[in-house]
Order: C-alpha cells, then sequence, then structure tokens
C-alpha cells in the first residue's frame, strides 16, 4: 500500500443476495489494495448482512441502515462513513475488473481532474447478450456540454476525488432514486475535468429488476425537476446542449403516453418538441406496436 491512496468504495445494498459476493470478490481481487468497503444495507430481508459478515476482510464495514430510504438518500448514509481520498461506488449486481483502481487513480495525478470514468460492458441476463456500454469515445476533459449532450458515465466506473465534493455537505440530492449519480456528474463537470478511460473495466448486469428498469416514470419525473432546478444555474443553463434535457423530457413522456396506450396525448409531445431526432423517433413511435415501443422505452 506504499503512497496509494485510501479509496472508499459505496455498495449499496437491498434484497441483493443474488450477486453480492461476486461484487465484493472483484473488489478483494483488485491488484490496487489500499481500499475500503462501505457496505450500507438498506435493511435487507434476505440473506445479504449474513453474505457480507461471512469475510473476515477488515476493509470490508458493514452497516445496517436504521431506516429504508431512497437510493441517493442511501448512498449519502454511507458517504458519511467514508475515510478516502477518493470515493468509487460498486452496486451490489455490478462487479469491477481486478485491474479497475490500478488503472484510474493514476489518472488523478492532475490535480484539475475531480472526477474519473470508464467504459464497462453491460451483461443483460435477460436476452442473454453482452456488449460495451459506450460504442463511441468518452469525452474527457472540459465535459459539461458534451455529457447534457450524451451522457456516458456509468456509476460502477465513477471515482470523484473528494476535494472536489463542497465541504460538509453530502455529495447526493437525497430526493432522487434514479438520477441522483446524473446530477453529481453535472455538477462535477461544471467545476472539474473529467479524465475518461475508453476500456470496459466493470460489468453492469441487466437483470429487470434495477431500479432505473423498475422505475421509469420516476426517472423522466425527477429529470423535469432537476431541468427546472438547473434553470437557475447560470454555468449548467447557458451550455449549449441544456435545453436537450428539456427536449429529451418531452420524449419520454410521449413514450409514456404511448405504452399507457394514449396515442393522441403522444401526438401532443409530439407536436410540442424542437425539431430534433427524438422528434423524429417519436413520430414513427406513433405508429408502432406496443411491443416494439416497450423495447424503444428501454
Amino acid at each position: 500500500m506504499h503512497n496509494q491512496p485510501l479509496v472508499s468504495i459505496l455498495m449499496n445494498c437491498f434484497n441483493g443476495e443474488k450477486y453480492i459476493r461476486e461484487a465484493i470478490d472483484s473488489v478483494i481481487e483488485q491488484t490496487y489494495t489500499n481500499w475500503e468497503i462501505i457496505f450500507w444495507d438498506n435493511q435487507s430481508i434476505d440473506s445479504s448482512a449474513s453474505i457480507v459478515e461471512s469475510y473476515s476482510d477488515v476493509r470490508i464495514k458493514y452497516h445496517y441502515a436504521p431506516t429504508h430510504t431512497l437510493l441517493y438518500e442511501a448512498r449519502n448514509y454511507a458517504f458519511a462513513k467514508t475515510s478516502g481520498e477518493f470515493i468509487a461506488f460498486l452496486d451490489v449486481d455490478d462487479l469491477w475488473l481486478p485491474y479497475k483502481l490500478e488503472r484510474q487513480l493514476p489518472l488523478f495525478n492532475d490535480l484539475d481532474v475531480g472526477f474519473g470514468c470508464a467504459n464497462y460492458w453491460i451483461d443483460d441476463q435477460v436476452k442473454k447478450k453482452w456488449w460495451v456500454a459506450c460504442q463511441k469515445p468518452i469525452s474527457s476533459g472540459r465535459v459539461l456540454d458534451a455529457q447534457l449532450n450524451n451522457y456516458t458515465v456509468g456509476l460502477l466506473t465513477l471515482i470523484v476525488r473528494r476535494a472536489a465534493l463542497p465541504p460538509n455537505r453530502s455529495p447526493f440530492n437525497s430526493r432522487y432514486h434514479i438520477i441522483g449519480d446524473f446530477d453529481l456528474v453535472i455538477r462535477l463537470a461544471a467545476q472539474w475535468k473529467l479524465a475518461s478511460i475508453q476500456d470496459p473495466l466493470g460489468v453492469y448486469r441487466m437483470h429487470g429488476n434495477n431500479e432505473s428498469a423498475k422505475h421509469r416514470k420516476r426517472g423522466n419525473s425527477e429529470l423535469e425537476y432537476w431541468y427546472e432546478e438547473h434553470a437557475a444555474d447560470a454555468i449548467v443553463s447557458n451550455s449549449p446542449n441544456f435545453s436537450k434535457i428539456k427536449t429529451l423530457i418531452i420524449y419520454y413522456h410521449g413514450l409514456n403516453a404511448l405504452l399507457s396506450g394514449k396515442r393522441s396525448e403522444a401526438f401532443f409531445y409530439f407536436v410540442k418538441m424542437n425539431w430534433s431526432e427524438f422528434k423524429l423517433r417519436l413520430f414513427v413511435a406513433c405508429f408502432l406496436p406496443l411491443g416494439i415501443i416497450e423495447k424503444i422505452k428501454k
């Protein structure tokens, strides 16, 4: 551990017994060894606790939540237990490749880099398919406008320099359950440089029970709130692609209307949109069968 800064890994869990061991093992197998896992159990009722407690590694620190909370409020509670100079994230249904931390930590030698990310594999366990999440290069440097245009930061690869976070404040907006990492990344991008790695360094599992998949309408409502809140933020709202978020919100409202069988309402959203690729997508979706629209929404 010579000259290795401590990395605090937030591992949030709610009934994650199926995957926990693989996630923890992928951290233990890291070639970079100075880390701690802050395991925050959001009142699981399965065998999650006993699995974690079966490990004797003192770097794994188990905490049972006093009350069940929204996901990003739980992440804030976990963050409050951290000690590291760097903060990383790994949910129990994801995993890292062994050299993930070793590859990313040297990027922070540039003191203007406040956060880092990498590409990652997507493991669709329903369709039995694997693919790389980002087919195009992930932007680096001052990336605020690029990330507003096309958000590419996977939470499982995100590392944040503690000094880049506001002091005496929780990093996440606790009212979010779905888009809290997007909110954090955009706030970081407004002030700091991003260092990205194009190679996949983790595996994100899609299994139908991912929170983002289960709560898509909530995610769009949160994004709408986020847009209204950040309209008053001069740095973010003056970014050329800020308005694209509004277009995306309307697009998802239209798709949700189609999924509810309200085609006339969907057409209303189509008329409301400025011309863009999303307007064209919504127009095409208005004439598609429900099953195809559900695939588009995913």
